[in-house]
């Protein structure tokens, strides 16, 4: 039997690890990181699954400590109290992958066979001195907020990928927080102690654009009475941030797959050629598939940026982060006016989730800075909320396919009578599941699909771990 190794502080999560995994897997139990570290070296371990929370030597710092040792051995992270920082490190310290807890048990099992078969059994043990691997970053917490599964999945390419001196490509629409992710890849990379720069291509006149990032020579044009360097050479040794990519140029879009395949520059007016050392992030709201088809976009350019792509997910897509981000907003609008509104009221929460939020996290910083400028009382309500009339509503986008329309118009309690036992269980989580899937988890448009309150659904969504 394959030997997996369990460290948690917590003793009853040992026991429930015994019941679904004991007959499949050798496992040793660890209730410490410094207890577990007094166990890697077992050359027959293939396996750990820890948590990251713990007293004294938490799971980063050991996991930290592990990489170091046993550089090969495979490690998935648990934690209940997801953050961005905590998904980036876990990825960028080199663990395989993290749990959410609770967690369903399936979803354990496919991860531990999926990591297993990655790994070979036949594993060096601990790499000698001399190829241990560097002291990682301690970087501040990124700037980020979500919890919801289409934001761990960001944090996971964040984490994988912010290392690797590669170009990254984030798409998204306006207002999802590219430049945060833009500003994270920055952070956990090797650049970090260099400086980072960012140009909209959209914002700045085409005539003006080029001088910005190439930097001119004095007589280039008119009104260039000296030399001046652009962003490409400031940010030479650090991270340049190239936003609206879609909107540059052609000209332009020429001379940057020249940086990228050469790595120098010219300035405007000069002769001499630079070399630079910059990481390249681009960004954009647009769809360059269809720019490329409609001949505005570079196919070379394209494949140049698009090494890895991170894709955001508008904020009616993430659930209750949108409850998350607004609160955390709050805090902020109200440090210089404590006598300001503290929280939001439920049906002022209500209103927050069932809207669509076209302009995503900007729009709802704009209309938290609004209500809490006019906002009298301690408690936020869903009347101090101005939202645009004009903009439909997030449920009423839900269209249910036919297939599935007959069930969701049954209400939980007709399930009830309709079924029993445990085909009532998973009919009802089948069901459920489905109107969290065509609501994209958003719990107001759920508990409306379903005919029941938003307490009775979060109810069953944890019953069935569908939180």
């Amino acid at each position: 039997m394959e030997k997996i190794l369990i460290v948690d502080d917590e003793r009853n999560v040992h026991y429930s690890f015994r019941r679904v995994l004991g007959r499949e897997y050798e496992l040793l139990s660890a209730f410490s990181g410094n207890e577990a570290l007094g166990k890697i070296d077992d050359p027959a371990l293939r396996l750990i699954l820890m948590d990251v929370r713990m007293p004294n030597r938490d799971g980063l710092s050991t996991l930290e400590e592990i990489k170091r040792r046993r550089p090969t051995l495979p490690v998935i992270m648990m934690t209940a109290f997801v953050s961005a920082e905590t998904a980036i490190r876990s990825t960028t310290l080199d663990a395989d992958d993290y749990l959410v807890k609770p967690f369903e048990v399936d979803t354990l099992k496919q991860l531990i066979a999926r990591v297993l078969q990655k790994h070979p059994s036949a594993e060096e043990s601990a790499s000698p001195p001399d190829e241990a691997r560097p002291e990682p970053l301690s970087p501040e917490a990124v700037p980020m907020l979500g919890n919801s599964q289409a934001m761990q999945e960001v944090y996971k390419i964040i984490g994988k990928s912010a290392a690797r001196d590669i170009t990254i490509l984030i798409t998204g629409e306006s207002g999802t927080g590219k430049e945060l992710v833009a500003h994270a890849l920055h952070t956990y990379s090797q650049r970090s102690n260099g400086p980072f720069l960012a140009i909209n291509c959209a914002a700045i006149p085409d005539s003006l654009l080029e001088s910005e990032l190439f930097g001119h020579e004095r007589g280039a044009f008119s009104g260039a009475v000296e030399a001046r360097p652009g962003k490409f050479e400031l940010a030479h040794g650090g991270t340049l941030f190239l936003d609206e990519i879609g909107d540059m140029p052609p000209l332009l879009q020429a001379k940057l797959l020249r940086v990228l395949q050469e790595r120098e520059i010219y300035r405007l007016g000069g002769r001499r050629s630079r070399q630079i050392n910059v990481r390249i992030i681009a960004a954009t709201n647009q769809a360059l598939e269809t720019l490329l088809q409609d001949g505005r976009f570079r196919e070379d350019l394209y494949y140049r940026l698009n090494v890895v792509r991170i894709n955001l997910p508008p904020l009616r897509e993430r659930g209750e982060d949108i409850l998350l981000i607004a609160k955390h907003l709050l805090q902020l609008h109200i440090q210089d006016n404590k006598n300001g509104p503290q929280e939001f009221s439920p049906t002022a929460c209500e209103k927050l989730l069932a809207y669509s939020w076209p302009g995503n996290v900007r729009e709802l910083e704009n209309v938290i800075a609004q209500t809490v400028l006019y906002s009298r009382g301690p408690v936020i309500t869903e009347e101090d909320l101005t939202l645009p009339a004009s903009s439909t509503p997030a449920a009423a986008s839900v269209s249910p396919p036919p297939n599935v329309e007959a069930a969701l118009n049954a209400t939980l309690e007709e399930l009830f009578a309709q079924h029993a036992g445990s085909v009532l269980a998973r009919s009802e989580q089948l069901v459920v599941g489905k109107a969290l899937e065509l609501s994209r988890y958003n719990q107001v448009q759920a508990a409306r699909l379903l005919g029941v309150s938003r307490n009775v659904l979060r109810e069953r969504m944890k019953r069935y771990n569908l939180l």
